[in-house]
């Protein structure tokens, strides 16, 4: 694999660590500064929130000053970001941090991108194999971003972990440096292939229909059940030490199986592959609702990361078969802002369903969601393959 490739993946895992570690003491440090308990996730629901909102203009932004100009312009917004999350926490302001998180949102947005970046660094016969190496980046972000979140705590004697920012700064400056390294070649429109197509004709094709749906279902229905075992673990007794534990064995399943992933994708398919996601989801579905015992929680949590790699990487390799090269920002903002739109919704419904439906009705409701994922797999299974594997011309 170049080493373009390489850096990006070094860029991801930054990017990732810094996500995972916000994660840990966003909800933490609302729940110290916010002036009412009902506004404790406001935090993270604005990070999201900056995301979803970044996803197209982050696309659009990058067509036109280029991929490299763009990620310095994201990570730039998240370093302004972090600091003003720094000086809120000194100042105990808790509108200035949600402006903050909202910023990072932002940045993250950007940051996205990378796996489309990589795609585009690489020959064609390459590509999952790109994705899945800057996916990786994320099994360094497993292991580093909470124990940069527990030792960063002490850095600064406030108590309300001014410390991760200056953690956060640090990781978004250290992305800088590394992407001033990053040779992306310019994507020049080809004139040969004719005129970009309405955005209803590309997002009607099976293709872009399979891609986007399994992206967003694979994402929503991980980020649904990750966010809410924590909360489900204490309900049954158990402290945060076992909850992180158990979080970072799922961090490891989303990233670690990328080494082999796009192996499996060439000797099996790629739509296989999703399929075989979905039904490891289904499968800590089924653990969830068989018991609540440390093992349950674990070996669910593991492969639904598992789960949603397959699927994830699947979907981003799919989509890019969906456009031509002068249709690629449209496209690309399209399945962003879809995916982590849905993203989004799943992330303020979380906690709500949790508390009023509870760990085993939320679980069932997703089984009928992971089980369209399947039923959009079978129904476009020809037309699908049709598009990855033209007839040849005579």
């Amino acid at each position: 694999m170049n080493r373009d490739v390489i850096l990006l993946s070094l860029c991801q895992a930054l990017l990732t660590t810094g996500n995972i570690l916000l994660v840990s003491v966003n909800a933490l440090i609302g729940q110290q500064l916010a002036p009412d308990p009902a506004l404790i996730t406001l935090p993270v629901a604005l990070q999201f929130v900056g995301l979803m909102v970044a996803t197209i203009p982050a696309s659009l932004v990058m067509a036109r000053i280029g991929r490299k100009n763009g990620f310095y312009l994201g990570n730039s917004i998240g370093i302004v970001g972090a600091l003003c999350c720094i000086i809120a926490l000194t100042n105990g302001q808790f509108t200035l941090f949600c402006a903050g998180t909202f910023l990072l949102g932002i940045g993250i947005g950007f940051g996205t991108l990378y796996r489309f970046a990589a795609i585009e660094a690489c020959p064609e016969e390459h590509k999952s194999r790109a994705i899945s190496l800057v996916m990786a980046g994320g099994v360094l972000a497993a292991v580093i971003g909470p124990n940069l979140a527990v030792s960063s705590r002490d850095w600064v004697d406030d108590g309300v972990f001014t410390g991760a920012f200056v953690v956060l700064t640090g990781l978004y400056c250290l992305a800088l440096v590394l992407l001033t390294q990053v040779r992306i070649r310019s994507q020049v429109q080809a004139v040969a292939e004719g005129p970009a197509r309405p955005m209803r004709e590309i997002l009607l094709q099976p293709v872009f229909i399979v891609a986007v749906t399994i992206g967003m279902i694979s994402y929503a229905v991980m980020n649904l059940i990750m966010t809410v075992t924590p909360v489900a673990m204490a309900r049954c007794g158990f402290d945060f030490d076992t909850a992180a534990w158990v979080i970072e064995w799922h961090v490891l399943g989303m990233f670690l199986p990328s080494f082999v992933t796009p192996k499996l994708i060439k000797r099996f398919g790629l739509l296989n592959i999703m399929a075989t996601g979905a039904g490891l989801m289904l499968i800590c579905i089924l653990l969830n609702l068989h018991g609540v015992s440390q093992w349950h929680f674990w070996t669910a949590l593991a492969l639904l990361g598992v789960g949603w790699n397959f699927m994830f990487i699947g979907a981003t390799q799919l989509v890019t078969s969906a456009y031509r090269v002068q249709e690629k920002a449209k496209s690309q903002a399209a399945n962003e802002f879809l995916i982590f739109g849905m993203v989004t919704v799943s992330a303020f419904a979380s906690g709500w369903l949790e508390a009023t439906l509870g760990w085993q009705l939320l679980n069932t409701l997703m089984i009928p969601v992971v089980l369209w994922a399947v039923l959009v797999i079978m129904v476009f299974r020809k037309p699908v393959q049709q598009a990855l594997n033209p007839l040849p011309t005579a």
